[in-house]
């Protein structure tokens, strides 16, 4: 009832320890807190929290628009009512390296198990958009050590996400991965990624967890999860697929809506009210309505 059992600390404890076990994890990305608990319930393994769908959430681009208050607010309310670790996706660190450093610490007090930092240029653009730019490699080391310094619990991730692949080419990015582990970056985002080689030249590049971004409609195909392990990937994001079908869904609904002016057509689509009582754990609420309202008031004297 109400948020999660398992403290943060915990869950960022697990999940090192799930991530150094060598079966890769696989995070959906959660739109909103409800989704969030359908993932856990599912038996997937975490929940990401993607930049583009807090934005999408706002009815706005992903172009750096939202603030470090948005993010961490939204992604605290996602993060606490699962069991699972979220990791947040930081874009540039909403700033210099103090703020990168702020932002570390913020997310950590919202509860998450980790988060990404990447090497655009700020405003960012979306990873698997053309006409991206990326920061030097001096500016991008520091954004991960400013945040590896903040950081107060050493389980919460600090993850490096390069950008370089889609501007400099394959090469660059290993050479820009090795150097942001350097920094101290515990995991490699490598984004845009095109094929299973790539990803399996990244394995051998960096000795530590690497992410695969399997977004639809990008520059990457999308490989089944048993692909990337095959090629030592360890953890794998769906990161706006839900939201995607969620909205395609909704728009279909709307279309049904003004052509037909009811949707009965669509309530085999529906989650159904009993399935999502039994989500949120309505019975639990009840149950604790019932015990402390559970007394009766006494008579008195003057009421007689």
């Amino acid at each position: 009832m109400l948020y999660s059992k398992t403290t943060p600390a915990e869950k960022r404890r697990l999940f090192r320890e799930r991530l150094a076990s060598g079966q890769i994890q696989r995070f959906p990305g959660a739109f909103n807190p409800l989704s969030a608990k359908l993932i856990e319930r599912k038996g997937f393994d975490g929940v990401y929290i993607s930049g583009a769908v807090l934005s999408a959430d706002l009815g706005l681009p992903d172009i750096g628009l939202t603030t470090l208050t948005e993010v961490a607010g939204r992604a605290q309310q996602i993060a606490r009512v699962t069991e699972l670790p979220a990791i947040v996706d930081a874009d540039t660190g909403f700033g210099e390296p103090m703020n990168v450093a702020r932002t570390i610490q913020t997310l950590e007090d919202a509860e998450l198990a980790g988060t990404h930092i990447e090497d655009q240029v700020n405003p960012k653009r979306c990873g698997h958009l053309d006409g991206k730019s990326v920061v030097d490699l001096g500016t991008a080391a520091q954004r991960i050590r400013a945040a590896v310094d903040a950081r107060r619990d050493p389980n919460f991730l600090i993850m490096a996400r390069t950008d370089v692949r889609a501007v400099e080419g394959l090469e660059a990015s290993l050479d820009r991965a090795r150097a942001l582990v350097d920094a101290g970056a515990d995991a490699i985002f490598p984004e845009a990624m095109r094929t299973l080689d790539e990803f399996a030249a990244m394995r051998a590049a960096v000795d530590v967890p690497i992410l695969a971004n399997m977004t639809e409609f990008g520059k990457s195909e999308l490989f089944t999860t048993q692909q990337l392990a095959d090629v030592g990937v360890n953890l794998v994001i769906w990161p706006v697929s839900m939201l995607r079908i969620a909205m395609g869904a909704t728009d279909r609904a709307l279309d049904t809506l003004l052509e037909e002016g009811r949707l009965t057509s669509k309530l085999d689509e529906m989650q159904h009210r009993a399935e999502l009582y039994e989500l949120v754990d309505y019975e639990a609420y009840n149950r604790f309505d019932s015990n402390v309202f559970n007394f009766e008031v006494q008579r008195t004297r003057a009421a007689d």
